[in-house]
């Protein structure tokens, strides 16, 4: 009954879902459209929001649409730096391994979903990249070994990292309030009395809580099961059989992408005559990519193994040292620099949605911080509370908010200071409101194809292809967060 729910939404979404940019573009006009009718906003204040040009001044600022050129940057790198360490023959021949033990299509999703919920406990920009990796990967060997596989099925699976990430080592609500100074720059002030309206929050009570045990440990369990019931059956006359294929149009003769396991630019120019021995030198030989790999070296030594009883960089990764250390670990695997540009240039192609898309939802959010949208949505929803429903209504309202606001950081710098005040004045548990922020983010990731960019890109998919199976995930997901947040 699942797989034919599955294969329905599937048919609905195929037929009627945009393309992510499309969606990005609707997403603005929705949030502008309900600035006007919500808020004070008028027209001309939202575009200034929205191009984060300065009030009065020629030029713009660093808000609205710019606000995420770093970020975007970020991903991009992630995206290609982490595509060219999976490139290298021992991850390859790693990710190849775990690659084999399916030997049914549900079994590939329960493979690649629990791996992709692993890797997002750990850190989410792992999860982003290694999810959707794995799961190409286990779609090109079901191919190569004739069993009929899911495809779009299996890259959702890949994108389960980012359902669980925000109850895991990575993630921005739960790391921002263990010291007074994050409290502090969260409320920007003091209460009434020039206090803080709550204490600092310890890991112990949120990410190491038993509820977030329950309830996160749940949601990795559940997520492959979920996915795997969808997993439809061939041949079974609804259509299901026309949907089971391989990645066969994103893959080369062999069974490889190109930059996979190849991994190197023609020797010579475009007149094809031979590099002198500088260059050859330069290209062809390990001492480029070993100086530099030795560079990066250093800043790792001193970052994962600090010494002097200060805590592993390993403990909190960010974006920049991910992407330092897939850097350093690409030029080292690869060997030689024509080896690893051929890698990277095969996986810059793509970064166009990132970089297009980026802007936009970094003008959503420009728009309903500076109308007071997102504000003005948490607090009717926390209004119509009780101190036993405070954290179920948080949690939706960051689900919705996180619709429009994709990022969770700037989620919770706006919408956590109004939950932990309204926790504070109702005498609810201040740890138990950070997760439920937490989770209604993380859920919000599986209809929203701003995070999906980099996994689309990896597996070749389209956001149509997977989207009605993340909205099931989600829709279970929500009952479950939901029920855990009411009983405990």
């Amino acid at each position: 009954m699942l797989s034919r729910l599955g294969d329905r939404l599937a048919a609905f979404f195929r037929a009627t879902a945009p393309d992510p940019f499309v969606i990005a573009v609707l997403l603005t006009l929705v949030t502008a459209g309900l600035a006007l009718v919500r808020t004070d906003a008028t027209p001309a204040s939202l575009v200034d929001a929205w191009t984060g040009q300065d009030q009065g001044q020629l030029g713009f600022g660093k808000d609205g649409v710019w606000r995420l050129l770093a970020f975007a940057m970020q991903m991009c790198l992630i995206l290609v730096t982490g595509h060219a360490l999976a490139s290298t023959r021992p991850v390859l021949w790693t990710i190849n391994k775990l690659a084999a033990l399916p030997r049914t299509g549900p079994q590939a999703v329960v493979v690649v979903a629990f791996a992709a919920a692993l890797l997002g406990l750990i850190n989410w920009g792992l999860a982003l990249v290694g999810g959707a990796i794995i799961a190409r990967r286990v779609g090109l060997a079901m191919r190569a070994r004739g069993i009929a596989v899911h495809y779009p099925l299996v890259a959702a699976a890949g994108y389960m990292g980012l359902l669980v990430f925000h109850g895991g080592f990575s993630g921005t609500a739960p790391l921002k309030v263990t010291t007074e100074k994050d409290i502090a720059e969260l409320f920007g002030s003091g209460g009434a009395g020039g206090g803080l309206p709550i204490a600092p929050i310890p890991i112990d009570d949120t990410l190491l809580s038993p509820m977030n045990f329950i309830i996160t440990g749940g949601l990795v369990l559940l997520a492959p099961l979920v996915l795997a019931l969808l997993h439809p059956r061939a041949g079974g006359g609804n259509g299901a059989a026309a949907m089971i294929r391989t990645p066969d149009r994103y893959v080369r003769e062999g069974g490889e992408r190109a930059g996979e396991g190849a991994g190197a630019l023609p020797a010579g120019g475009f007149d094809g005559e031979r590099p002198g021995a500088f260059v050859r030198l330069m290209e062809d030989t390990p001492i480029i990519n070993g100086v530099l790999a030795a560079i990066i070296g250093v800043w790792a030594w001193g970052y994962y193994f600090p010494g002097g009883g200060k805590a592993s960089g390993a403990m909190s990764l960010t974006p920049d040292s991910v992407n330092l250390t897939m850097l350093m670990l690409g030029l080292i695997l690869h060997g030689t620099p024509r080896r690893y540009i051929a890698a990277v240039e095969e996986a810059a192609s793509g970064c166009g949605a990132i970089i297009i898309q980026f802007p936009l939802y970094a003008g959503i959010m420009g728009m309903m911080q500076a109308s007071g949208l997102t504000k003005l949505i948490a607090e009717d929803i926390s209004g119509a509370s009780t101190p036993g429903t405070l954290p179920l209504m948080t949690f939706l309202a960051a689900t919705v908010v996180g619709l429009f606001i994709p990022s969770g950081g700037a989620q919770w710098a706006v919408q956590g200071p109004i939950a932990l005040q309204t926790a504070a004045d109702l005498g609810v548990e201040p740890s138990k409101m950070v997760m439920a922020i937490a989770y209604g983010d993380q859920l919000a990731n599986m209809p929203q194809p701003f995070w999906a960019l980099p996994l689309l890109a990896i597996t070749g998919v389209k956001a149509r292809d997977i989207i009605a199976y993340t909205v099931i995930v989600m829709g279970v997901g929500m009952l479950w967060v939901g029920a855990w947040l009411l009983v405990l």
